[in-house]
């Protein structure tokens, strides 16, 4: 017999949402909901092997039943935003995976699998409906099955386990809900009738019409009684809104959603691009040779030796000069020290021997900064690891979710991870094949004179930590609260009373009911409240923008005020972690806390580095930050001769710009044109559209189309570049910048318009913006080195992307203000000059 397996998309995917903790992307996007998705997807494909296959999803716009009942799922909580991001790439996803997406305005999901199901029913086929909602129960027939995801399991419920369960048949659950109601999507049923009830009526009298034809003789009690008479209109109604359609006009056949298995190149890319690594092995798809072509991590053919054979060697402080090769790996836990030469491990204690064997050796290791920093803590100073495969891994490809040992002993040696064995031995076997990789891809310069020697600048600087003045931020604190409360006090007196300003239910009922304000299509989850629907209401009423400075002032107090002075130790120090792979482009980030994240763009914001301070009154702060490096970078990489020309000249890049979209003088160029300009100068960079340019400069398309056209003709040259590489692109699977960093782009590759059209952009960027990573990188060490070597009193402590902060003893300042800039602008040679504007400060906000 034939097998329809259909699926209620979005409950499947909110209960993964709410099932899986939070994991992301290294550029943040949220992924928790798809992983689970793909994996309760196959499992159910493997199962169930189905003929035909297909998932629906609601879609925004009311559907029949809030013509019938306005008030048809009022009060539920708005999707939240993490999920909204992940439902259009869940239904990629789907698509990959071989299922058909329905949506059909008017209609719920359930109506669509109800009619698939009915479909299903005609041809004798099997259905299995899968679902986390409990409505689809009263699909259950001799031919139908409901998969029912639970929190713990998926239960199969067919017609003998539902009338197990619930003492009725499937056919008359519709009629319990009926009398019952539903919280969830605010069907009133009878009030004052309960589930207990509602079961116990139509298990004894079959049907919600028996009830209702021989109400007088049913044996009830008054006040049930009077509540079922009074609730027959609504009970009717109920049951209207609580049935699912079996007839909705797909214009399809089941035919047309057959299931051939897995569009593998699809669905590769597609976990690719969203770093879903275990899923991506688990499905086999880590290994195919016709898409490994384009440069992405493939598992090594030959296999790890046997672990059952390996020898443990205790060495004593003598025994280290029996190791007389040249390259072992190390790798330290709390309880042991362990060195590995991939065929013995050695176990020993830190001693004056072991000291000496670590600098004598060339050293292997996973996280070497965090080696260099468990070492400095037990005594040892130490900074020359030789080789680290994680950061081999990363700058071998560095579009994967993570790069966890397990996950490498995969990749590399083709192997199962066995936690019981050391990180020392793994490291040992894997760094030469890394190391084969790069050089391959002309990637080993990378490593070996960028990322290694960084490691042990971020360590230095994650050492140092970074001074706050926590008197000040404490109090700053204080006052964002005593304006928080201000704000309320306005917003309440002009919405004409209390609400919670954080509810966006109570929000827009406030905005758009009681004041009137104008608003788009009320959808099933309520009125949109966000940032972008609140700026184009600020011309309507003052109270927008106190909704919106109040958004500001309770976010800057609970993420930056109490979270610094949570994060800082005892001295007063935030000592944040860098990343060095947490990117696909090559940049770095920061976490607990993240500096780079400190506000700059409002007033309110800027004020929180005031309280970034030197650790005494003799020392200042020294801030350099590279001007306009991106475009820099572009001039010389598109060799486009008027973008050359005009920061040759000195000439500020944007009043240039605007000279040549808007055919002005330099003279002529006004505060709005320069505005608009650089808005060009950087959504040209990022890959922006003309609707995107219309919609960031409040223009037409049709204005913002122009800008485009005219910009690309001034600069012919940005223009064939942007075409080239992306063209190359596609061919190569990959793009590179100047240094040779690669970034794979499986998007380009895909099916869909949507992914490709992303991988582009992407191209067009990366090497850009992976390039100005690679300069301040390459600044970082030659300072840190020059510092180190000057003997001043100075030391660096916090990147930002394109800034660099030095703590300095306030007599060598000056100094070291131009050491700081001498080496950021000599970092590379380019076609046109490197500019840093330096500054010194007491505080950061003064280095601005």
């Amino acid at each position: 017999m034939k097998k329809l397996l259909c699926i209620d998309g979005n409950s499947i995917l909110n209960r993964q949402f709410y099932g899986i903790r939070p994991l992301s992307t290294p550029d943040g996007f949220p992924t928790n909901a798809l992983f689970g998705l793909v994996n309760v997807l196959q499992k159910q494909l493997d199962a169930l092997k189905p003929d035909f296959a297909a998932v629906a999803f609601d879609l925004k716009a009311p559907t029949f039943r809030h013509a019938m009942y306005g008030e048809y799922k009022a009060g539920r909580k708005p999707m939240p935003e993490d999920l909204a991001r992940q439902l259009p790439v869940a239904k990629d996803f789907c698509r990959a995976m071989g299922l058909a997406v329905l949506e059909l305005e008017g209609y719920e999901a359930d109506d669509i699998l109800g009619t698939l199901s009915a479909m299903a029913e005609r041809e004798e086929y099997e259905t299995f409906v899968l679902t986390g909602d409990r409505d689809s129960l009263q699909l259950i027939s001799d031919k139908t099955k409901v998969l029912l995801a639970t929190n713990t399991e998926t239960l199969t419920v067919d017609s003998a386990a539902f009338f197990e369960k619930y003492g009725i048949r499937a056919d008359q659950f519709v009629d319990v809900k009926a009398l019952m109601g539903d919280s969830s999507d605010n069907i009133p049923g009878v009030p004052g009738v309960g589930e207990k009830t509602a079961f116990k009526l139509i298990a004894e009298e079959g049907s919600l019409d028996n009830i209702y034809s021989r109400l007088d003789e049913i044996k009830l009690t008054p006040s049930v009684r009077t509540k079922m008479e009074n609730g027959k209109e609504s009970a009717y109604m109920s049951k209207d809104l609580a049935t699912i359609k079996r007839d909705v006009p797909l214009g399809l056949s089941l035919e047309s959603i057959a299931h051939n298995g897995i569009i593998r190149h699809d669905l590769r890319a597609l976990l690719l691009r969203y770093n879903l690594m275990s899923a991506l092995k688990r499905l086999g798809l880590d290994k195919e040779e016709e898409i490994s072509s384009a440069g992405n991590t493939v598992a090594a053919e030959v296999s790890a030796p046997e672990t059952d054979a390996l020898e443990v060697v205790s060495l004593c402080s003598e025994g280290f000069a029996s190791l007389d090769g040249e390259f072992y790996a190390l790798s330290l836990t709390d309880e042991k020290v362990v060195v590995s030469d991939g065929e013995k491990i050695y176990e020993t204690e830190l001693c004056p021997a072991f000291e000496e064997f670590i600098k004598s050796k060339k050293i292997i290791a996973y996280d070497c900064k965090s080696l260099y920093k468990t070492l400095e803590g037990k005594g040892i100073f130490w900074r020359d690891c030789y080789f680290d495969v994680m950061l081999g891994a990363y700058v071998d490809d560095s579009s994967r979710s993570g790069y966890p040992m397990e996950s490498l002993v995969g990749s590399y040696l083709g192997d199962a991870h066995d936690e019981s064995l050391p990180d020392a031995l793994y490291a040992a076997r894997m760094w030469q094949k890394i190391e084969e990789r790069l050089s391959e891809s002309g990637q080993l310069d990378l490593l070996y004179k960028i990322e290694m020697p960084l490691a042990a600048v971020l360590c230095d600087m994650e050492n140092e930590g970074f001074t706050i003045d926590r008197e000040g931020i404490a109090a700053y604190g204080e006052e964002l609260d005593e304006c928080a409360r201000a704000l309320e006090f306005r917003i309440f007196m002009a919405a004409g009373g209390e609400f919670n300003i954080n509810s966006p239910k109570q929000l827009g009922e406030v905005l758009f009911e009681r004041l009137m304000l104008p608003a788009g299509k009320k959808t099933k989850t309520g009125y949109s409240t966000g940032a972008e629907v609140l700026e184009k209401l600020r011309k309507y009423h003052p109270i927008i923008d106190d909704i919106l400075e109040y958004r500001q002032v309770t976010k800057l107090k609970s993420t930056y005020v109490d979270g610094l002075l949570k994060a800082a130790d005892g001295d007063g120090k935030c000592h944040t972690t860098f990343k060095q792979t947490g990117t696909a482009t090559g940049r770095l980030s920061s976490v607990n806390p993240n500096l780079q994240n400190i506000p700059i763009r409002t007033e309110m914001g800027r004020r929180f580095r005031k309280y970034f301070t030197a650790r005494s009154s003799d020392r200042v702060l020294i801030d350099a930050d590279y001007s306009q490096i991106e475009l820099r970078v572009l001039a010389h990489v598109s060799a486009d001769e008027n973008m050359i020309e005009a920061f040759l000249s000195g000439e500020d890049i944007h009043t240039a710009t605007s000279c040549r979209v808007f055919g002005v003088e330099p003279h002529e160029v006004t505060v709005e044109m320069r505005k608009r300009a650089k808005a060009v100068n950087f959504g040209i960079l990022y890959g922006m559209g003309e609707f995107s340019l219309a919609e960031d400069l409040k223009i037409s398309r049709a204005q913002a189309k122009e800008y485009i056209e005219s910009y690309l003709s001034s600069y012919p040259a940005i223009d064939k570049y942007l075409h080239d590489v992306a063209k190359d692109a596609r061919a190569d699977g990959y793009v590179t910048t100047m240094l040779g960093r690669r970034r794979y782009i499986p998007e380009l590759a895909a099916s869909s318009k949507n992914m490709q059209a992303f991988g582009e952009r992407v191209a067009r960027n990366s090497p850009i913006q992976g390039s100005s990573a690679d300069i301040i990188k390459i600044a970082m060490i030659n300072v840190a080195n020059k510092l180190r070597e000057s003997g001043f009193e100075a030391k660096l402590i916090l990147q930002v992307h394109d800034e660099l902060l030095i703590e300095s003893a306030r007599d060598c300042a000056d100094a070291v203000l131009e050491l700081l800039k001498t080496e950021m602008e000599s970092a590379v040679s380019l076609s046109v000059p490197l500019k840093v504007e330096a500054n010194i400060g007491e505080n950061w906000l003064e280095c601005h």
